[in-house]
Formats: C-alpha cells, structure tokens, sequence
C-alpha cells in the first residue's frame, strides 16, 4: 500500500532526481518557460516555488539556502536580481503548468512550465482595478444598492429638457418651408 506516499518519484533514485530537478529549475529560471513532461512539470512545481520564495528576502543566507538546492550561480543571480523584484507582489502561485498534447515519438505528454509574470499572452489588458472589482465573496447578504437609501420621489432632482433657441433649429426641423433663396 502507498499510504502517505506523496510526490512522484518520476522512476529515478533520489540523487537522479534531485540533480534532474535541479537542472530544470536552472533552465526555468534561464529561459522563464521550458517544454518537459506533465510528470516533470508537476514535480517541478513544488520545488521551485519554495525557491522563489526564498528569493523575496535578498540576504546572503538566503542565497546560499536556494544555492544549495540549484548548484549554479547564474540562476541563483538571475532569480535574487531578476525574477524577485518582479514577483515581489505576488504571494504566491509563481508558476503555471499548460499541457501541450502527445509527443509524436513516444506519445509522452507534453507540458510548458513557465513563471506566470513573464508571460506576455496571458494578463495583457487587465489591470488591477477591474481583478479587484472582479472578486466576489462567499459571504450571504446584502449588496451595495439595498444598503444605499432610496431618494424619495419629491426629493428626486427634475431634470430639465434644454430649450432650443431659434438659431438652433432649422427650417427642415419645424416643418416650415424653406424661405432661403436657392441660387
């Protein structure tokens, strides 16, 4: 039985894995968005975004904890120069698995992971204030427009329909025939 037996071990010995891992968390960071396996994409994900966290505090221990688990310099620079500033507001959920299909030779599926700030198709348009006003919450009760009180119809301003002028309207408008000689 698997009882509590989390993660996919993706057939390989804890070392492999480790140094698999590793390798596309470097690449990721590199490139922003690489094509792997679902399996590896979804083992990637929660190995990465701790990292990402970690980089949010710019401190030399924290360099040297996320140096650990990736064992090359450039991306750990890349990460605490590059990725941190641009993430820094975002709480979490840095990353984003999209399935592509089949592979043609083995028929594996595919799967893009890429960090979700840098993506240029998605999130284009949108600015913050529409997401704010977009939430919506679980709570029961009442809206906005039932708690605002109603102005009675006495109180109601009148609004008034502008006059016209007689310089406004045009022969065609009132109906009078044309009087202006036609040369």
């Amino acid at each position: 039985m698997r009882h509590g037996d989390k993660g996919n071990n993706l057939s390989r010995t804890a070392s492999h894995r480790k140094a698999l891992l590793s390798n596309l968390a470097c690449q990721l960071f590199q490139y922003k968005k690489i094509v792997t396996t679902l399996a590896k994409a979804k083992a990637l994900r929660p190995y990465v975004e701790p990292l990402i966290t970690k980089s949010k505090e710019n401190t030399t221990h924290q360099r040297r904890m996320v140096f650990s688990h990736l064992q090359d310099k450039e991306a750990v620079k890349e990460l605490f120069d590059v990725i941190s500033p641009k993430i820094a507001s975002r709480p979490g959920g840095y990353t984003r698995v999209i399935k592509l299909g089949k592979r043609v030779g083995d028929n594996a599926e595919l799967a893009m992971i890429e960090l979700v700030d840098y993506n240029e198709i998605y999130g284009n348009g949108i600015s913050e204030t529409e997401t704010a006003a977009a939430k919506k919450t679980r709570r029961a009760g009442r809206s906005k427009k039932a708690t605002e009180p109603k102005a009675t119809p006495a109180e109601a301003p009148v609004a008034e329909a502008p006059q016209e002028t007689q310089d406004e309207v045009t022969p065609a408008e009132s109906g009078q025939p044309d009087t202006e000689e036609k040369a």
